[in-house]
């Protein structure tokens, strides 16, 4: 004789074999997490801060904002040849700030000087300016697709710009015009009092132009 189906004890068995399955997966997925805590605060798995930095404006360094008109407005990029910029070699590959100088040269800015900057492993190329040349920084900030802008404590108007191992090409001119004719501040940006109140970084020797 046939057992008599008990749809009752059924569907019992069914939510105890239901919750011992999600029971399975928490517990497990609790375990990986345990372990990744573990390797992270043991260093054994590092985050890379770069690739983090990478995703916010000016790659997470501080940076102020552009001077403005004197309504507030949006000052418009400053002329190319007003720009006076020195270009400096942050890597063991010789001619590269030659080579940079005179792409900078084509489109106009007034390059002072090239040569070689304290150190050979930069990685990231730097825009260094002071506070009377935070438009001009900008502006040349807008041909490089990798460069990361840092004020320091200089006074005069000179640009430098430290050629790093990211650095990959210029932007052309047809590509910086599609930014606009007026400068468009960094997300977040301070003013330059907040950035000197906070302490600028020291100049390194450099041709200044005033």
């Amino acid at each position: 004789m046939a057992e008599q189906y008990d749809e009752r004890e059924a569907r019992k068995a069914y939510v105890r074999r239901r919750q011992r399955t999600v029971f399975s997966i928490v517990g497990a997925v609790l375990v990986v997490a345990l372990i990744a805590s573990f390797l992270l605060y043991f260093g054994v798995i590092r985050i890379d801060k770069e690739s983090q930095d990478s995703v916010k404006p000016n790659y997470g360094v501080a940076v102020p904002c552009a001077a403005k008109n004197e309504d507030g407005s949006a000052m418009k990029w400053s002329d190319n040849s007003t720009v006076p910029v020195e270009v400096l070699n942050g890597t063991k590959f010789r001619g590269l700030a030659g080579a940079v100088g005179e792409a900078l040269k084509n489109r106009q800015f007034n390059v002072v000087k090239v040569g070689n900057y304290k150190s050979k492993k930069v990685e990231r190329t730097t825009i260094y300016f002071g506070v009377n040349a935070i438009n001009p920084a900008y502006t040349l900030n807008q041909y490089f697709t990798d460069a990361v802008m840092k004020m320091d404590d200089r006074q005069d108007r000179t640009v430098n710009v430290v050629v790093g191992g990211s650095f990959n090409n210029l932007r052309s001119e047809s590509e910086v015009k599609k930014q606009g004719s007026t400068i468009v501040d960094f997300e977040g940006c301070k003013t330059t009092e907040e950035m000197q109140k906070a302490g600028l970084p020291k100049t390194f020797t450099h041709t200044q132009v005033n």
